[in-house]
């Protein structure tokens, strides 16, 4: 009887018997975003003189990882001649009232001077000529202006500033490697779980990871660590199809691998129900804040009209409540707006490019003009290249016609304008609430430490404490950083001790390949396979649950409370099935762990 054959496949760098890596440092920073790069800044000035060894760990590189990875085009986050009280009181306003006051006031009071190190190390920066005409990055090097010296930036909006910021993160990222030396950070290495200590209570004591270039499974033992590896993306069905699913706001190599982790060993999550929907270009995502602060440009419904203006009824009950007050209106309000117009069929909603760029034109040279038609496309180019050519391929030229802007599916996030997370430490200082402070078990108070003894984390990781974005989140990081010192100083005598055997980790971690090795001639099919799912099965009926249950695009975000029933009963089921990921290739176990990481960082947004 002839053998019916299997399918092809294409498998990318094969898994085998993974060798064993065991270290042993002081502190570990797990992540290479802009967070642990400002960390390892300030750990390498406060941990060298106590003698403490130190290692950062990314599974990506760190010029490239993270969520400014692609580059920016601005910075949201310089207090400048700002109080640092009225910053709180701008993030208070948008996220609805539900903030933590103390640690949003703790990092505006420290925000500029990661911005004036940004600088320093090479990054161009937007300033004022003595005319207060606008020079870009370049133009303001030639003539010897930096903010950090008393030049005053070009501010797309009262906190934002504008840059020439494609290589961001390289410079960043540069300047953290220069700090902390080529033997103190590992790239390619994906930690995926953290453990806690065999003998001392609710104490971190190491975690574990693999390689996603070498057949190496790697065990940390680690006095302290800084958890920061971002936000949630791919919890929700996003809006892209086909070829374009890979294409999101916010990076999609964000799984909720800080949430995850840091819930599994017991740390306290705040603001989980919290997830942030920003209105983007349409299909490119591209960013809007550009266009909306500094172009001064406005969106409106299909028939022209400034719908903020058209329902500002809607915003009465909030503002009897005590909302919305003023004239700055809450992104999530803007939100609601745009929605109904869309409900109610005067959508699409359009970016009015063309007005906002011929209405500057009038004051400008032929010269000027064009040079402003390359910043805006640059804008795109600085940070979302995809959206540029989605602009090219469809003969769109922005002073002539405008784009069309919609809500993006839900995201989980701490550092941009959202604010679910980890509850955290804030300062020990008299004028910050008891309840605010976490002790450890020695009682004394370390800045952003969580509730699980010596693990911190900052950034996207940090809950209650949005609109930090890249500056605020490196500076956290620095924040976090200095107390992780602090700590494992404190703690000087104590040594971790695991309760599993590094064999042990190694198989916990390879099971998806041992999964696969065992059942792939089940079937004939490699992709399906009734011994196990492979990772993206498994995360296209999560985004499946997530957007019909959880409040996704596909009802217009809005759920209830039977509907969550319904998907904790599905997410029950996909829990049962993440026991059989497969892993045909090293980069499926990178995807097997990601997603199961998601499906957690879903259940605790779901059940918050």
């Amino acid at each position: 009887m002839p053998v019916i054959p299997s399918k092809s496949q294409n498998i990318g760098i094969p898994l085998a018997e993974p060798e064993i890596v065991e270290l042993e440092k002081d502190i570990l920073m797990v992540g290479g975003g802009m967070g642990n790069c400002g960390a390892a800044i300030e750990i390498k000035k406060w941990a060298d003189p106590q003698g403490l060894s130190y290692l950062m760990v990314d599974k990506a590189a760190l010029e490239r990882g993270g969520a400014v990875a692609q580059g920016l085009s601005a910075i949201n986050t310089y207090i400048g001649e700002n109080d640092p009280d009225d910053y709180v009181r701008m993030v208070r306003t948008d996220l609805m009232g539900i903030v933590r006051e103390d640690l949003i006031f703790d990092l505006g009071r420290h925000v500029d001077d990661s911005v004036h190190l940004f600088e320093e190390w090479g990054l161009p920066i937007w300033v004022k000529d003595e005319n207060d005409k606008n020079l870009d990055g370049g133009q303001a090097k030639k003539k010897g202006l930096a903010i950090r010296e008393g030049a005053k930036p070009v501010r797309s909006g009262r906190w934002q500033i504008m840059i020439n910021g494609e290589s961001y993160k390289v410079i960043v990222a540069e300047a953290a490697k220069n700090a902390i030396g080529q033997d103190n950070y590992i790239e390619r290495l994906f930690i995926v779980k953290l453990l806690l200590d065999a003998n001392k209570p609710n104490t971190i004591a190491g975690a574990v990871g693999f390689s996603v270039r070498e057949n190496k499974v790697y065990v940390i033992k680690a006095k302290g660590m800084l958890v920061a590896c971002g936000g949630a993306v791919n919890v929700y069905r996003p809006r892209s199809t086909g070829e374009g699913m890979g294409r999101a706001w916010y990076p999609v190599w964000n799984a909720g691998s800080t949430y995850t982790m840091c819930a599994q060993v017991g740390a306290e999550m705040t603001m989980m129900e919290n997830r942030f929907v920003p209105a983007r270009f349409k299909d490119g995502y591209g960013p809007v804040g550009a266009w909306f602060l500094l172009f001064k440009a406005k969106a409106t419904n299909a028939k022209g009209e400034d719908y903020c203006v058209t329902n500002r009824d809607m915003l009465k009950k909030y503002e009897e409540q005590g909302y919305a007050k003023g004239h700055i209106i809450p992104t999530c309000l803007r939100n609601h707006m745009m929605m109904k117009e869309m409900k109610e069929g005067r959508g699409p909603i359009y970016m009015d490019t063309a007005t906002a760029l011929q209405t500057t034109f009038k004051e400008l040279s032929k010269k000027e003009q064009k040079h402003l038609e390359s910043e805006a496309w640059e804008d795109f180019l600085d940070m979302c290249v995809g959206q540029a050519n989605l602009w090219a391929c469809m003969n769109i030229e922005p002073e002539k016609v405008g784009s069309e802007i919609m809500p993006t599916e839900p995201y989980l996030l701490g550092s941009h304008s959202g604010c679910c997370g980890i509850w955290v430490s804030g300062p020990d200082e008299d004028w910050v609430p008891e309840d605010y402070k976490v002790r450890a078990e020695n009682g004394k108070v370390y800045n952003r430490m969580t509730t699980v003894n010596g693990l911190f984390t900052c950034a996207d990781g940090v809950g209650a404490s949005g609109h930090k974005f890249s500056s605020g989140s490196h500076a956290e990081g620095r924040i976090a950083g200095k107390a992780l010192v602090r700590y494992v100083v404190d703690h000087k005598d104590f040594t971790p001790t695991l309760k599993q055997s590094a064999a042990d980790l190694a198989k916990e971690i390879y099971q998806p390949w041992y999964t696969y090795q065992e059942a792939q001639n089940v079937s004939t099919a490699p992709d399906i396979n009734p011994k196990y799912i492979t990772p993206k099965n498994f995360m296209m009926r999560l985004i499946k649950y997530t957007d019909e249950y959880g409040g996704g695009c596909a009802t217009y975000y809005t759920t209830s409370e039977t509907l969550l029933e319904v998907c904790e009963k599905h997410l029950d089921m996909l829990e049962e099935d993440s026991k059989k990921l497969c892993a045909r290739d090293m980069h499926e176990l990178l995807r097997a762990w990601e997603n199961y990481h998601r499906l957690w960082t879903v259940r605790l947004h779901v059940l918050h």
